[in-house]
């Protein structure tokens, strides 16, 4: 698991008004949460914060907090993040407190590697689940989850039980799930439906 220090400051004033203040001053405000601490909530430097997960692994980067309150050394991830619709600046972030030596569940980007013979034939390559959930431990996080599909044709599924993941990291679920498949192209579909139907008329 990719891991970064970051730099966050204890924010006193609580509520909306403290987080509009923050805004104001050019930060993000945030707040910190997990097992065996109290949540405290925090500022951190917009700029600060992209580099800290600007990384492969995104928001599972294992970060390091630092700095003056309880939550000085603590390991945590980017659980949840509010990011303002038209500037795309982050308006709240959510630090999830962790345990390294205790399994978790995060979610992981599927990555398709190559491409199908069924794209080659003009079929269509549908990544159904874009992330799936793993559980391991935080130190063992993969960046991404890799499929191959060079040898999938048209027709062709990948299930969940198919995906093979490194050791220590599960994928816990119930049901055997589709994460990508290859469709027919869907213009020869159109093209088979509209002889079809000129044969009817015609008869």
């Amino acid at each position: 698991m990719a891991q970064a220090e970051l730099n966050v400051t204890l924010r006193e004033r609580v509520g909306k008004g403290g987080a509009r203040s923050a805004r104001r001053a050019g930060l993000v405000p945030g707040v910190v949460y997990g097992p065996k601490m109290a949540p405290c909530t925090v500022n951190v430097e917009p700029k600060a914060l992209a580099a800290a997960i600007s990384g492969e692994a995104g928001w599972n980067t294992m970060l390091t907090l630092k700095g003056d309150g309880s939550f000085d050394g603590v390991f945590a991830i980017v659980k949840d993040m509010q990011v303002d619709s038209i500037s795309r600046v982050p308006t709240h972030v959510d630090f999830q407190a962790i345990d390294a030596t205790a399994a978790a569940s995060f979610m992981v980007p599927v990555n398709v590697i190559g491409q199908s013979v069924g794209e080659k034939e003009g079929g269509s390559l549908q990544v159904i689940r874009k992330e799936l959930e793993v559980f391991c431990l935080p130190t063992v996080v993969p960046a991404s989850i890799d499929i191959a599909v060079e040898a999938l044709a048209i027709g062709d599924v990948v299930h969940i039980n198919d995906v093979v993941v490194p050791d220590g990291v599960e994928l816990p679920h119930d049901v055997n799930f589709t994460v990508i498949t290859v469709i027919g192209y869907k213009g020869n579909d159109d093209a088979e439906e509209s002889d079809e139907e000129a044969a009817t008329e015609e008869a």
